[in-house]
């Protein structure tokens, strides 16, 4: 049996097992809306926890972050490690709103919140953040990792441009069938089964990396990247690279938590928790999954510019040569299984979600107020192929990012994340500003951004210098300020009161805030190893200042983890707790009105 022969006959053999799997554990529990959009509301945090993993860690990140690696150092890394900011506010604030009110969907919470409007005009802006961004660049960097790992234009005789479109539309097709028939259920369980997959051969690549780079020595490959070109695993940005250090204060904290607390492919997972508790542990619990992520999706690309030089165009090819060449061929069925699998989990979330919002938030909000369940999975069906379909024939035009895909998907969701995250915020933390205010945020924004970002050097020769990053947050608290204005002038007749009324369990978990603690500290040690004090130290592998540094963040850690143990969970939970009751009363005095 030939090398192809093989890699393909156990590719499909590992995808036909996830498959079966996925079978057995949906059956039965997609025939009414919320278990086909929802997974009937009986998710557990280990399926929580694994679908958010592949729904964030796709081929996207695989081809693109080791791109950047390769082209720069680990600065982009600041893109998954800092996530876990956000992740702790979604676990502790915003998903016991989510889960309290029982919705279905981000736009619903905001029709809630502010009006219908709103709802349509955040619909909008997910639509064609989807359309055009998220899904086309999942779709096309899959297929330039299978493209390099098989060398489909020699294999077919055909260009590299027409493979990139063939190998677009088989792998949309195949992911388009699990999300399209088998909703939110199949999606995570299956999810769940290919993250470990990912781990294991996330894992594996940068430990024949390190065995190449050191002629059979693990320990000299490791040896050779910390002391030769230290400067590559410097995750502290300069003002030069795609994500300065200052960044990760300003801006990232807003787009991490538009991702993790807002973006409806990614929480609606976690609405369909099947309990406050439940879903506290699966996010929190991805939370750890993102600080592996600078060892298994940026290492690699570390150690192929070692192997193989400067001078590979385009950067993104940087995984894909380290994999084709390094990983042994009985393993390269199971890599192409979860290549795959991870490509199918992002796309088949994000049509999934795409679905959802348009059957419930379109469809029903407004062309069928009385649709039935069957009626809106049809619909979403329908809706769901269609947006497949207009995806396969934007993805193959990012072959004409220029710096690479990574920092083309960032800049491009600087259109939509900013605005949403901006009158989430303020509708739940004020109750007087009006639907008005975050029409005129999110109008306001979309057209601003594209100037500063693009339109001013476009249209008039003026370059703004700026990072992309800086400009989100300085426009995230212009639009606040708008909103906040708006509300002073034309307030609320009525202030807002949050109405629950919550078809799960609403005890928080016991252990949320001490795993939080122990979260948020290895983020700072995972920035200290990779930083000119830790691995990036131009006088050998780590400077005098690394250990002192590592014990003192666990001595604070270790002290706050005590803290939290003792006090201060038992205060959030009661915090929670009464908020909670005093949202039931509202919606039973509401009702009772």
């Amino acid at each position: 049996m030939s090398g192809i022969t093989f890699t393909l006959v156990s590719c499909v053999f590992f995808m036909a097992l996830v498959a079966w799997v996925s079978y057995l554990k949906t059956r039965n529990s997609v025939n009414d809306s919320d278990g086909y959009f929802l997974a009937g509301r009986g998710l557990t945090g280990g399926f929580i926890a694994g679908s958010l993993l592949l729904t964030n860690l796709s081929a996207e990140q695989l081809i693109g972050l080791n791109g950047q690696a390769y082209r720069t150092n680990l600065s982009n890394m600041a893109w998954e490690v800092t996530a876990a900011f956000a992740i702790v506010i979604m676990a502790l604030i915003l998903l016991p709103r989510y889960l309290g009110g029982a919705f279905s969907t981000l736009p619903e919470f905001l029709s809630k919140r502010y009006d219908e409007s709103v709802r349509r005009y955040t619909v909008i802006l997910f639509m064609l953040g989807y359309m055009f961004v998220t899904i086309p660049s999942v779709l096309y960097s899959g297929a330039l990792a299978i493209l390099r790992l098989f060398d489909v234009p020699e294999l077919l005789g055909i260009s590299f441009q027409s493979s990139v479109w063939l190998v677009i539309w088989v792998i949309g097709i195949i992911g388009a069938i699990y999300a399209i028939f088998g909703g939110l259920k199949a999606v995570a369980v299956s999810d769940t089964l290919n993250g470990i997959g990912l781990l294991f051969i996330g894992l594996i690549v940068p430990v024949l990396g390190f065995i190449a780079l050191g002629n059979g020595d693990m320990l000299d490959g490791i040896k050779t990247i910390t002391t030769e070109n230290p400067e590559k695993l410097n995750a502290i940005g300069s003002s030069t690279d795609s994500v300065p250090f200052s960044t990760i204060f300003t801006g990232m904290i807003f787009m991490n938590m538009f991702y993790w607390g807002t973006n409806q492919y990614v929480i609606q997972r976690t609405l369909g928790a099947k309990n406050l508790a439940e879903g506290q542990k699966g996010v929190l619990l991805s939370g750890f999954y993102k600080l592996t992520v600078p060892f298994m999706m940026m290492i690699p690309g570390v150690i192929a510019f070692h192997l193989y030089g400067s001078s590979m165009d385009p950067v993104d090819l940087a995984y894909p040569t380290v994999v084709s060449n390094l990983l042994p061929t009985f393993m390269s069925g199971l890599f192409l299984a979860v290549l795959l699998g991870a490509v199918f989990s992002s796309f088949n979330s994000l049509l999934n979600s795409a679905a959802t919002m348009f059957a419930l938030d379109v469809y029903k909000a407004g062309i069928n107020k009385n649709a039935t369940d069957r009626q809106l999975i049809n619909v979403s069906k329908y809706f769901g192929s269609v947006l497949a379909l207009v995806s396969f024939f934007i993805a193959p035009m990012l072959m004409n990012a220029p710096d690479g895909l990574w920092d083309l998907i960032r800049r491009f969701t600087g259109f939509f994340n900013i605005p949403i995250i901006a009158i989430v915020l303020v509708g739940i933390v004020s109750k007087r500003i009006p639907a008005l205010g975050a029409k005129i945020a999110i109008i306001f924004h979309v057209i601003t951004y594209y100037m500063l970002v693009w339109g001013l050097n476009q249209l008039f020769n003026i370059e703004i210098t700026m990072n992309f990053i800086h400009i989100s947050a300085i426009l995230f608290l212009i639009e606040v300020t708008i909103m906040m204005v708006v509300g002073r002038i034309r307030p609320l007749p009525e202030a807002y009161e949050f109405r629950a009324n919550p078809k799960v369990d609403m005890v928080p978990w016991k252990f949320t805030i001490p795993v939080s603690v122990v979260l948020i500290s290895l983020v700072v040690m995972v920035y200290i190893l990779f930083s000119p004090i830790g691995f990036a130290y131009a006088g050998g592998m780590v400077s005098g200042w690394f250990w002192p540094a590592i014990l003192g963040t666990a001595v604070v850690g270790g002290i706050c983890y005590l803290l939290a143990l003792k006090s201060w969970n038992k205060k959030y939970s009661g915090f929670v707790t009464r908020k909670h009751e005093e949202a039931v009363n509202a919606e039973k005095k509401f009702r009772s009105a």
